[in-house]
């Protein structure tokens, strides 16, 4: 038998020879259109940082006063010590901002994720997946007991197909709101109406719409004009648009005290920082008087796919500030990352399994960070590139 050491290293290698491994890259200062990274400057399009908010200077001042008023760490999970003021206002204000009755703060949203179907699932129970949702709806939906199927992207016809079929006591559709990693938005009026139509519940992760999405930057629901009735369960992210930390779940009264009770990922850890809270309120006052940074993020993307398409780039279809280049090959992925390096551009290719075989790609990002300028120096880099 190989040792422990023996066997992982004969892994590492055969992904390397893929042209699968990957490198973490060290960050030397804040978030912003450029970025230190390994020692080097570089402008950056990669980063989820969408209405440049990371490090605006009021969400800057927010953080150290709250660090002021509450100390560093929270000392405890919610329900015993942890749960302080500024975690309750951040939660009625983020209820307010989605048009919920209530919201309940995550550490994470992959443990919101997992946390809110593992609470309301069991053996008896279904869960239905798009096939390319994130991988903390994934994992949410394997983990529950309930029995789990998928179907095609966007594909609400095999949807149906499933709820006919099924006898179960529940049935929970679970999707993105807008993929991660393909910046398409779900076909969501037409979900919720198989979901209606089959007693079923539907439940949309809106990270990446959040913020980005609708005349007010409430999300993808807004940008849909979906109501809460049509999606009983939203889930939000504050570590993208938002530029914090953390992550929410917005519904009903009955599923935020479900989910006090009974979600593991929210019981048994300790809550996140009082300061982080005190920061997002600050983000969250910013995403909502501030529309000129959608609206400059909306300008910068049509200005990109434009020069895209006059360079003969395929890019995927995408309103959203997510436009993956899809490449194919992983080996190809990775030498058009090196060789926009050397041109000081930065954009992190994404390859299996983080997306399917044979469709690696650049996943290429903007924030309202950017320039015009900027924008066009990344067509130039990539002209020389592909």
């Amino acid at each position: 038998m190989l040792s422990l050491s023996a066997a992982l290293k004969a892994d590492l290698e055969q992904r390397k020879a893929q042209s699968l491994y990957r490198y973490r890259k060290i960050i030397q200062g804040p978030q912003g259109s450029f970025i230190q990274v390994d020692d080097k400057k570089f402008l950056g399009f990669c980063s989820n940082n969408y209405l440049g908010l990371a490090n605006h200077p009021k969400v800057h001042t927010a953080f150290i006063q709250g660090a002021n008023q509450y100390g560093i760490g929270s000392g405890a999970a919610h329900l015993v010590t942890g749960h302080s003021q500024a975690h309750h206002d951040l939660e009625e204000a983020l209820a307010e901002f989605v048009n919920r009755p209530r919201a309940l703060l995550f550490s994470t949203g992959y443990m919101a994720n997992i946390g809110v179907i593992n609470a309301l699932l069991g053996r008896q129970d279904l869960v239905i997946e798009d096939r390319l949702n994130h991988a903390s709806l994934i994992d949410g939906g394997k983990f529950s007991g309930a029995e789990f199927k998928r179907y095609f992207h966007g594909d609400d016809s095999a949807l149906k197909n499933i709820l006919e079929s099924s006898i179960h006591r529940r049935k929970l559709v679970v999707t993105d709101g807008v993929f991660s990693m393909d910046g398409d938005i779900a076909p969501l009026v037409a979900l919720s109406t198989a979901a209606e139509q089959h007693n079923a519940w539907l439940m949309v992760d809106d990270a990446h719409g959040l913020g980005v999405l609708g005349d007010q930057g409430r999300g993808t629901l807004e940008y849909l004009k979906l109501s809460e009735n049509q999606v009983p369960i939203l889930i939000g992210t504050l570590g993208k648009a938002l530029g914090t930390f953390g992550a929410f779940v917005a519904g009903e009264e009955a599923l935020i005290e479900t989910l006090i009770q009974q979600a593991r990922t929210y019981i048994y850890t300790t809550a996140p920082p009082p300061a982080v809270a005190t920061a997002t309120l600050a983000s969250l006052q910013l995403t909502r008087s501030e529309s000129w940074r959608r609206e400059k993020l909306t300008f910068l993307i049509q200005h990109f796919r434009k020069g895209a398409a006059q360079l003969g780039l395929k890019l995927m279809d995408s309103i959203t500030p997510i436009q993956p280049l899809v490449v194919g090959n992983s080996e190809k992925a990775l030498e058009i990352s090196q060789s926009l390096l050397k041109r000081g551009i930065f954009v992190i290719p994404i390859r299996p399994p983080t997306v399917p075989q044979g469709t690696a790609r650049l996943r290429i990002t903007f924030t309202a960070d950017h320039t015009e300028e900027q924008v066009n120096q990344l067509l130039d880099s990539l002209a020389h590139s592909i």
